[in-house]
Formats: structure tokens, sequence, C-alpha cells
């Protein structure tokens, strides 16, 4: 099986200087709209694809998830659209924490239900969503650091599961958790380090390989269907 991840378009609050302003599930920048039309142009010609495999008569990607947070789901349309596939809702593919806002003080941090099954079908036509339910899909306040681990060790465990399957398989997702799901699918979780090892630009894509015995890493981070001005800013290091 071939596993495609691709980050989301550039989010508000990937935004933002002062993290003080963030919401809970933010909708993509003029610019994120910008990136994810290149991305979906990207795929659908079967660039993400090596060379040889262009003309070998399968489709770019056989079946296309998203997670329910907003930037995944309007990240994936254009894709789906572009594969001539549906995308579908993994609600476990979401971002470390979930859905919620820090508010400090006695209020700390509060919990948001995230996206209705009426309000995905409404928006993002075509989007698969019976996973979730019809009052949002996320329960509690901040999910923890040892809840996120434990969920992508369960992610990587349905996609190991599916490893003797000649399939491409795409989640939509976000930076974190393709952190963290790279490290499951090494053995590498659960652990003390809770931190992001892997760098994922809006839109990039990572390619692994994932067989019976054997998982190989094939490329991170491509993000040559964008343009200089489309990518993200990079800070330089504190020496």
């Amino acid at each position: 099986m071939d596993l495609f991840l691709i980050r989301h378009g550039e989010s508000c609050n990937n935004a933002l200087e002062d993290a003080s302003l963030r919401v809970a599930d933010p909708e993509l920048t003029e610019k994120g709209t910008a990136q994810i039309a290149r991305v979906a142009e990207f795929v659908g010609a079967g660039l993400h694809l090596y060379p040889g495999e262009r003309d070998d008569g399968r489709p770019g990607l056989d079946q296309l998830y998203c997670s329910a947070m907003i930037r995944a789901c309007h990240t994936a349309q254009p894709i789906g659209r572009a594969l001539g596939l549906a995308p579908e809702v993994w609600l476990d593919i979401h971002e470390i924490g979930g859905i919620y806002l820090d508010h400090g003080g006695d209020r700390g941090k509060v919990g948001y239900p995230g996206q209705t099954r009426g309000e995905i079908a409404a928006r993002f036509s075509g989007t698969i969503a019976d996973a979730v339910a019809s009052d949002g899909w996320w329960q509690g306040t901040a999910e923890t650091p040892a809840a996120a681990q434990g969920r992508t060790v369960a992610v990587a465990a349905a996609l190991l599961a599916r490893a003797e399957e000649n399939t491409r398989i795409g989640l939509v997702t976000h930076g974190g958790f393709m952190s963290l799901l790279l490290k499951a699918l090494a053995n590498g979780l659960p652990g003390h380090r809770f931190c992001h090892e892997y760098e994922h630009d809006n839109t990039a894509i990572t390619r692994v390989a994932i067989a019976p015995r054997d998982i190989v890493v094939e490329y991170v981070n491509r993000i040559e269907h964008l343009p200089d001005e489309l990518r993200m800013l990079r800070r330089l290091p504190v020496v």
C-alpha cells in the first residue's frame, strides 16, 4: 500500500503572529485557497507519483480521506474533484488537541463540537461524512499528549492492517498529526518526546510505502507545486 499524507492549506491560525487570536476551527486564508488549487492540479496530473507509475493505468489515488476540521475538508475538495473521488471523513486523523480554545484563567481550555454532519454536507458537497454526528464530532476539552499518541497508534495500526493491498491512499490531515503518524509507523510511539520532528509545510506531500514486513518513507514535505510566493516563510533559528 502506498500512503500519501497531504497537509491542509494555510489556515487563519497559521497566519497569526499573535496566538491569543486563534480560533477553534479556522478557515483557510486567501493564500491557503491558492495553495490547495495548486496541490489539486499537481495530484490530478499524477505528479505525486514516480514517472514510471503515471502510465500504469491506475488512478493517482484509490481512496481519499480527510479530517473533520474545516481546513482539511476544504483542502480535500479540489483534490477529490481532480481525481474523481469523494473525500471521506476519518475522524481520528484530526490535529493534536482537537477542537478547543484556551481562554486562560479559571475557564481554561474549553472544547467545541466542530462541524456537524449537516454542515459538512451543505458546505463540502460530495464529502462522505457518515462518521460525523448530527451535533458535531468533537467531545470533551483539549486532547492530552497521551491521548494523541494513542489515537495515532490506532490509525497506524489500521493502515498497517491494509499493508498487503495494492492501493494508493491519501490522507488530508495536519502537520502535528503527520509527524506523530510517521513516528507511530516506525514504532516510535508511545514515546517520552512530544514534538514535531518532521517538517510539513501547508499542502506538502509525504509518501510512505507500507508492506507487510517493511515500511519505507519515500519522500517528505514535497512542495514543488507551490511557487515561492505561496510557500511558508522560514524563520532563521536562534543560536
